[in-house]
């Protein structure tokens, strides 16, 4: 840190007091320590006006370095934090001369340090005459407390090392370093347990960020503790022993691509673990599914843990800001769990190169993030959103994928202005610009959409949630649901998704017309025939006109259903794009399109059954009641046939084909869940339905008299033979829906 040339009144300088106290150092020292022992062994915090000595040489020296141990004890402890300004309205004598910039100093880094969000931008302003020893002294997070109690040094990181005991750790094993912290596989005596021990400079908010994360893949913080003497704070958590996806991205490097697969990662774990004196598990269905996966698969597999994560910090409005490989760890059996969360912002880094702060991460940050740590952009940290770290999340898993960052951004050593340009001009371009050539052959259309996505340069056309992107990942682990989703150039299924009217026309017609034919020759031979001439004409004009009727009722009916689906169809493949709500309403429709039509037919076969007798006998003809009675029965058997039948080929037709077009957009919730398991059930009734058709048509032999049985014998016949043969064919429809929903359910339910 640059202190400023000039001393102001009252200033210290590095070595604790100002050149004012030279020579009297020994009483402000007096007056700090008996201050800083009293807090130390108070209840609460000590009367500050009742240590400061009255012998004037020393007073003001003393009163700016009782402020600093009052402002590090009251915000370290959360014990009534205070401002200067406050101490200003309390200490009148503080406003004869400007404050010190090392005690404003202190009081931007214990406020820091205690997790508030502070700007050099706040303190410049506030103390416009200190604003350019400010701006320099506050432009870096490299921390040198000026407080005449921190006179002794403290253990600087590189003198830490295996073997020595830090408080209760004693370090076996170092696990790695960046540039403010080092890690160790510790012992803790106290609890009689190893874990890794993180320890670094007693600044920034990472523990308190840490505490709030309960979730499988990030890595459980246990607890911390701060050195005040050494300046140190130990964080200690959960040891993950499988090293870093770094590890297994180098690996990726130096593999070629058709040898890269699950079982690639696990050797990578595998060697780390032989390099610890580790156990590999012998026994673990987790490594054994990932044996088994292809490398894309082991990507998705890894995203969608990791998507997992970041959406269950993200509701809990926590960022990571920091996601690269060495930030993911990997436990024995594989599984990624998150660590490292919430690297600290500079507020100002026009003094310094941003890689200072990030230590190499540029190439994984958003537009945004990059934004954030441009000297000469407005946007700032609180800018940001779950979004940044999925986009920074969708860097690695294609770096890992590829072997090469999807920006080549590989040649960053620097962040001056041009180089951070440079990264935004090409993360500009966004997902047109990708390098698909550098994708597997075998890289799932799925897989290729989510980092896609994830990578637009617009936080709004990208995933809306981590929820989101891990069922995009969940897709191209599922097989079938993977074919449900992006099914195979020339597929059937793909071609048939902007046919929903002729396929809806051809689901529900034919069955309709078949049981019209039926009807209509049934009712002959057992009632219109029997009728005088009279009556046989106007039925023969009723009911066709009836039938007619309904069938444009239903013709309307139909399309109105459709319209709503239909309409968003077409609008996806045309590259139009749709809010969450629109998209969830035109799912819903699309899973209640089978039950609503065939309702309909339904209700309009059981209005005929009623209203064509009640026709004919308003026109003066008499029907008896066993003809009104064999005539409905007739009808709700045909309705039957109009509600089994169409029943499964529209809903077969709704999820192998319409429905999965819309789950490449995101948005899935319980309410998708809620409704395919509805459907699942809902197709039970509607085969006992189909099944009971020829019952219907035997049962309803019963009605008829014996003397007419031998005119209406064939009709029954190819009812209950057709029907019969139908089911079989409905059964199949049944059984593979079964399986599909069973496969959408899998994905919607995560």
């Amino acid at each position: 840190m640059a202190h400023p040339a000039t001393p102001v009144p009252g200033a210290t300088v590095a070595g604790g007091a100002s050149p004012a106290a030279a020579g009297r150092g020994t009483g402000v020292a007096e007056v700090v320590s008996r201050f800083a022992e009293a807090w130390r062994d108070g209840p609460a915090p000590p009367d500050l006006p009742a240590f400061l000595p009255d012998s004037p040489a020393i007073r003001r020296v003393s009163l700016i370095e009782l402020i600093k141990v009052d402002l590090v004890n009251r915000w370290s402890r959360n014990t009534e934090p205070k401002r200067l300004a406050e101490y200003v309205a309390e200490l009148p004598e503080l406003s004869t001369w400007p404050l010190p910039p090392d005690l404003i100093y202190e009081e931007f880094h214990v406020r820091r340090r205690a997790g508030s969000s502070v700007r050099v931008g706040e303190y410049t302003a506030a103390y416009p005459a200190q604003a350019q020893e400010l701006s320099e002294m506050l432009a870096t997070d490299d921390y040198h407390s000026t407080m005449m109690t921190a006179a002794t040094e403290p253990d600087r990181l590189d003198d830490i090392d295996v073997g020595q005991r830090i408080d209760d750790f004693d370090l076996m094993t170092s696990l790695g370093r960046g540039a403010f912290a080092k890690v160790f596989l510790a012992r803790q005596r106290s609890m009689q347990r190893l874990v890794a021990l993180k320890i670094s400079q007693n600044k920034g908010s990472e523990p308190q960020t840490l505490a709030q994360l309960d979730h499988e893949y990030i890595v459980r913080v246990f607890d911390q503790r701060v050195l005040p003497s050494r300046r140190l704070r130990l964080l200690y958590m959960q040891y993950v022993p499988g090293g870093t996806l770094y590890s297994v991205l180098e690996r990726v490097r130096v593999t070629p691509p058709a040898e890269r697969s699950g079982a690639m990662l696990l050797e990578v774990v595998d060697a780390v673990l032989a390099a610890k004196g580790e156990i590999t598990p012998v026994e673990s269905s987790v490594r054994a599914v990932l044996a088994t996966l292809s490398w894309p698969e082991t990507i998705a597999w890894l995203g969608r843990r990791l998507a997992e994560a970041l959406d269950y910090a993200g509701r809990r409005g926590v960022l990571h800001r920091d996601i690269k490989p060495a930030n993911v760890l990997l436990t024995a059996e594989g599984i990624p769990k998150l660590a490292d969360f919430n690297i600290s912002f500079s507020g100002n880094v026009s003094g310094a190169s941003p890689v200072a702060y990030f230590g190499g991460s540029l190439a994984y940050m958003s537009p945004e993030q990059l934004a954030a740590v441009h000297p000469d952009k407005s946007t700032t940290a609180a800018d940001l959103d779950s979004r940044s770290d999925l986009y920074s999340l969708a860097v690695m898993l294609w770096e890992l994928l590829t072997g090469s960052k999807p920006f080549h951004d590989e040649s960053v050593t620097g962040g001056d202005r041009t180089t951070l340009d440079g990264m935004l001009g090409r993360r500009a371009a966004g997902p047109d610009a990708l390098p698909y050539e550098d994708l597997p052959p075998d890289c799932p259309a799925a897989l290729r959409r989510a980092l896609a996505r994830a990578l637009e340069p617009d936080p709004d056309r990208r995933w809306a949630t981590g929820a989101d992107m891990a069922q995009q990942f969940d897709v191209c682990l599922d097989a079938r649901a993977r074919d449900l989703v992006d099914p195979p150039p020339g597929s059937w299924r793909l071609r048939a998704r902007l046919w929903i009217i002729p396929v809806m026309a051809v689901a529900i017609g034919i069955p309709n017309s078949l049981a019209i034919f039926y009807s209509y020759h049934h009712n002959r031979t057992l009632i219109i025939d029997k009728m005088d001439e009279q009556a046989q004409r106007q039925f023969g004009e009723i009911a066709p006109n009836a039938y007619g009727l309904c069938f444009l009722i239903g013709f309307i009916v139909t399309n109105v259903l459709i319209a709503g689906p239909l309409a968003i169809a077409f609008g996806l493949h045309g590259g139009r794009e749709y809010d969450a709500a629109r998209l969830a309403k035109a799912r819903s429709d699309t899973l209640r399109l089978a039950q609503r039509n065939v309702l309909t037919c339904f209700a309009l076969w059981a209005l005929s059954g009623v209203v064509v007798p009640v026709t004919v006998q308003a026109s003066g003809s008499r029907l008896t009641a066993d003809a009104y009675l064999h005539f409905f029965v007739t009808q709700i058997v045909c309705g039957a046939i109009a509600m089994a039948y169409p029943y499964f080929l529209v809903s077969f037709y709704a999820v192998r084909s319409l429905y999965p077009m819309f789950l490449p957009h995101g948005g899935l919730g319980r309410a998708d869940a809620d409704q395919l398991a509805t459907l699942d059930r809902r197709s039970d009734y509607f085969l006992a339905i189909a099944a009971a058709v020829p019952l219907l048509g035997v049962a309803g032999a019963t009605f008829i008299p014996a003397e007419d049985i031998p005119s209406v014998i064939v009709a029954l016949r190819v009812l209950c033979v057709g029907s019969a043969a139908a089911f079989v064919g409905v059964y199949w429809l049944f059984r593979t829906l079964e399986k599909d929903l069973a496969a959408l359910q899998r994905i919607v339910a995560r």
